[in-house]
């Protein structure tokens, strides 16, 4: 794996405003650092001083119930990050031998938050380390040197995610130069509709939500494909009694999430199934407040996984295009090991599973077949529909309660499938537009319990359609 941009030197005391450079060296694809090692310090974030557009757009939404926070991950600042390769810099870059081609980390400047507001962060910062260091009779200083949008792709067109990242520093120690993926934000719409619909669908089987939110019950969750990690890190980050495990195939996603999009790297875990590092860093402490103890990131297949593991999720997140762009057929038919084991991994009562689905080739020939240019360009459109169906069958099956259906996302050619079960209406009588509603009022609970930054109800209701 090669960092194709400048890298830091230490940075000098008491300076926010100065780095020297050097050209950086190469990483092992194969093997993620220390988040404290010498190589991860060296790999990232080339200037400090970043260039910041002029003025700070704060967007206050409100709602009848509360006024909304500000959404770092409006689909507004997609102009910051949706350029090409060459719009942006390249800060890293490598080859995967797992079906995602050339995958690489381009590098955008973030608006918000202004330089005007890293003051504050640079306070939480340090009262964080004194919650962590008591026994320290000095007062540690932090420096924040910016924010940047970092964008994951798959052979350099295929936007895989997106995050924003947050870069900081000890005063006393320079070297412990650190990159903090900032958990509050989604910049793609279609997690949001993932989010949103799942956890309006799962509150809406008699699942208390408010309770996992708060870490009074425990909730499982699995989430196949990792991307940055935005979804999994979220998840954990709003809900305290979430247990998050994550599936990825291709090492190099995994360490391109680490070592180039500030996801913590105590959640890597190892093949016999423990922490890849035995304890978290000092920053990783600073910055997640005990985030990475309930994040699990095992490298591993899909298949492989589901076959081997004991756990019981209360939901289940699939997202897991290749660098071509396609669902692998094993994730979705019925015949494969794969999804003949999933129904055993769902909580019998309310298991939620979630899925991104590409929609914008289902642009059929009269004759129900894919024009060859779009099969070419957007091979997986073809096969939603059964891809939709596959999953409710083995999902919920003859049961007499369950659910399945799909949204449109905003914005952007995807669709999220969900299917779940115990899915609960009074009087057993089921119509389209009572299970809207009932999402829709859930969504609002789900809303406010998470304190989310953006509203679910756009997400739940746009494009709602029943499977049959």
């Amino acid at each position: 794996m090669t960092n194709t941009g400048d890298s830091f030197k230490k940075p000098k005391k008491n300076s926010r405003d100065k780095l020297t450079q050097k050209k950086g060296d190469l990483i092992n694809q194969t093997q993620i650092p220390h988040p404290n090692s010498k190589t991860l310090r060296q790999v990232l974030l080339p200037d400090l001083m970043w260039r910041r557009r002029a003025g700070w757009n704060i967007r206050k939404l409100s709602t009848a119930i509360r006024r909304r926070i500000n959404d770092e991950g409006d689909w507004s600042y997609a102009s910051e990050w949706w350029g090409t390769e060459s719009d942006g810099r390249i800060v890293l870059r490598s080859t995967s031998d797992k079906g995602n081609g050339v995958v690489s980390v381009a590098a955008f400047p973030a608006s918000n938050p202004s330089k005007l507001h890293w003051a504050a962060t640079e306070r939480w910062l340090e009262q964080r380390y004194a919650e962590i260091n008591k026994t320290q009779c000095y007062n540690e200083k932090f420096r924040v040197l910016g924010y940047e949008w970092r964008a994951l792709r798959f052979n350099d067109d295929t936007r895989q995610s997106t995050v924003k990242i947050l870069a900081a520093f000890r005063q006393s120690e320079p070297a412990s130069f650190a990159l903090m993926q900032q958990p509050h934000c989604l910049a793609v719409p279609y997690l949001k509709s993932m989010l949103s619909v799942g956890l309006a669908t799962i509150a809406s089987c008699d699942f208390n939500v408010k309770k996992v939110a708060t870490g009074k019950e425990k909730m499982s969750i699995l989430c196949i494909g990792h991307g940055g990690g935005s979804l999994p890190l979220f998840l954990a980050s709003k809900i305290q009694g979430a247990a998050v495990d994550i599936v990825e195939i291709d090492p190099v996603v995994i360490s391109a999430s680490v070592q180039a999009m500030g996801f913590p790297a105590y959640s890597v875990m190892n093949p016999s199934g423990k922490r890849a590092f035995s304890k978290p860093d000092i920053m990783d402490e600073v910055l997640w407040k005990g985030i990475h103890e309930r994040l699990f990131l095992y490298e591993s297949d899909a298949e492989d996984f589901i076959l081997k593991t004991t756990n019981v999720y209360d939901m289940i997140f699939i997202d897991a295009y290749d660098g071509e762009d396609i669902f692998p057929r094993k994730l979705w038919d019925t015949d494969s090991p794969f999804m003949k084991t999933l129904s055993s991994r769902l909580h019998p009562d309310h298991g939620t599973v979630v899925v991104n689905l590409h929609s914008d080739s289902e642009v059929l020939n009269p004759d129900g077949s894919v024009p060859s240019i779009l099969e070419q360009v957007l091979p997986m459109g073809k096969y939603v529909s059964q891809v939709c169906q596959a999953y409710k069958d083995v999902v919920v099956g003859s049961r007499d309660s369950g659910l399945g259906f799909t949204v449109s996302v905003p914005w952007i050619c995807n669709m999220s499938m969900v299917v779940c079960r115990g899915f609960g209406i009074k009087g057993g009588y089921t119509n389209r537009d009572v299970m809207l509603n009932t999402l829709m009022s859930k969504s609002f609970e789900v809303e406010n319990v998470l304190n989310l930054p953006f509203s679910c109800l756009q997400y739940v209701k746009r494009g709602f359609s029943l499977l049959d």
